[in-house]
């Protein structure tokens, strides 16, 4: 029966990982929206409001210079369905056999509109960043296979938790696995739809695009 579960467990290891590269193939980038005639205090509030609807904190926000950094936010799990940071099945599969987190970043600058005359208003352009961080924890020296279960922390045989002695804390590092460019794009066609819902003239625009 164990060996069953294995196997059933592989096979659908498998196919995840299967899916995600053919949604790999599939996928576009962004990144960058460019939106004319807009305030930025207007795609400020835009920007916050979609982070927040995706539970991101705000950190840092400077309204000056269009600058906007939210706290790490832990990766979700399976059962956290109403959840919407990880995007793709291998980003949704790391996140739940790892430690993840993640750090957004967003810039908002003006940019004059191409042969536009000198004077006029031009574009806001917001860029996105998304960081990842993966936790890395030193192991327990194990001294038999009946001990497996505190590798990583103080665990017992009838209760999984994850307590770290002082040594680990010492040596948890969280470790930098590059840009996430599947949320990043994810977050700016949100603002972007966010910012054309609010304005009836912008979401006219959107829908004579498709």
């Amino acid at each position: 029966m164990n060996t069953f579960k294995l196997l059933l467990f592989m096979a659908s290891m498998g196919i995840l990982v299967l899916a995600g590269c053919a949604e790999q193939q599939q996928f576009q980038a962004v990144e960058q929206i460019c939106v004319p005639d807009l305030d930025k205090a207007d795609a400020m509030h835009a920007a916050k409001e979609t982070l927040g609807e995706m539970h991101f904190t705000i950190d840092k926000s400077d309204a000056e210079l269009g600058f906007i950094r939210t706290r790490p936010l832990a990766g979700a799990q399976f059962f956290e369905f109403w959840r919407s940071d990880n995007v793709g099945h291998f980003n949704s599969l790391e996140a739940n056999l790892h430690s993840i987190r993640r750090i957004v970043q967003l810039d908002i600058s003006p940019r004059d509109l191409p042969g536009g005359k000198p004077g006029s208003r031009g574009q806001l352009c917001i860029g996105c960043n998304v960081k990842v961080y993966r936790m890395s924890l030193p192991e327990h020296q194990v001294s038999s296979s009946a001990r497996a279960y505190g590798l990583f922390s103080k665990s017992t045989a009838s209760m999984q938790r994850l307590e770290l002695n002082p040594e680990q804390k010492k040596g948890m590092a969280w470790v930098d696995l590059g840009r996430d460019p599947k949320l990043e794009t994810e977050i700016l066609k949100r603002i972007e739809k966010r910012i054309a819902t609010r304005d009836p003239n912008r979401q006219r625009a959107a829908r004579d695009k498709i």
